[in-house]
């Protein structure tokens, strides 16, 4: 299982990816899902990736194969115009990879099914965030609907929904994205860190920040712990249920 979250800030945007994979309790591995792109003062894009393994780098390696191999189709994921046709670039990708599994015989839409976030910006256009699903079409982040979660979504969902901020900072933003994480690994061993992150500041058209966060980081272990300790404050804080 993964778990990915794609955020947009008034500051531009924000992604941060787990890196665990497994095929069974004794099979884990770790593996890298984010990959991005850039042409500085042109463009910088951004793709998390969920599901199996052997689509998503099938998707990502023919993505950046197509930019460097003479008389492949064009356009490329670096020559697209626009953000939306680097999406629909994507999405083509995708379904592509999955219907060579099922020309194969095998059965693309579970076992290899892919969910892709894409986010970034190019020249001439504001940054945007998209959402793009096995069968090759995508949703676009909105002020109403402003992150996108992949993978294992539900037990930090909650976190993002009574935080978020559109005008938080960067480093807020990725302490708020910690907490959220570290509640899905506490909640499902098939997440785990180290968890890598970036983010794009508004109107760069560069790759700005990006890091890994391991396991044993001292950050981490203090909103692990603070976290925890601040529920079970906010807790007993509250008045107990009157029984009657």
């Amino acid at each position: 299982m993964t778990y990915c979250v794609g955020m947009m800030l008034d500051a531009g945007l924000v992604f941060m990816s787990d890196t665990r994979t497994n095929a069974g309790l004794d099979n884990i591995s770790t593996f890298k899902k984010m990959t991005s792109w850039e042409a500085p003062g042109e463009r910088a894009i951004t793709l998390l990736s969920s599901g199996n393994l052997a689509t998503t780098q099938a998707v990502v390696s023919l993505l950046e194969e197509r930019p460097h191999a003479h008389g492949e189709r064009d356009p490329s994921i670096l020559g697209v115009p626009s953000m939306f046709q680097a999406a629909r670039l994507v999405a083509d990708t995708l379904r592509e990879v999955i219907a060579q599994h099922d020309a194969a015989g095998q059965q693309a839409d579970s076992a290899f099914g892919a969910t892709l976030i894409l986010g970034g910006q190019i020249k001439g256009g504001p940054p945007r965030l998209f959402m793009i699903y096995p069968e090759g079409n995508f949703i676009e982040a909105s002020s109403d609907t402003p992150f996108f979660q992949i993978g294992e979504t539900k037990y930090g969902r909650p976190i993002l929904v009574r935080a978020y901020d559109p005008k938080m900072s960067f480093e807020a933003a990725i302490k708020l994205l910690l907490v959220s994480f570290d509640s899905t690994v506490k909640a499902n061993l098939s997440v785990g860190a180290p968890f890598d992150f970036h983010f794009y500041r508004k109107d760069s058209l560069q790759l700005d920040t990006t890091g890994r966060i391991d396991a044993d980081n001292p950050y981490l272990q203090l909103i692990s712990q603070g976290w925890g300790d601040a529920l079970k404050n906010a807790l007993e804080s509250l008045p107990d249920f009157a029984l009657e």
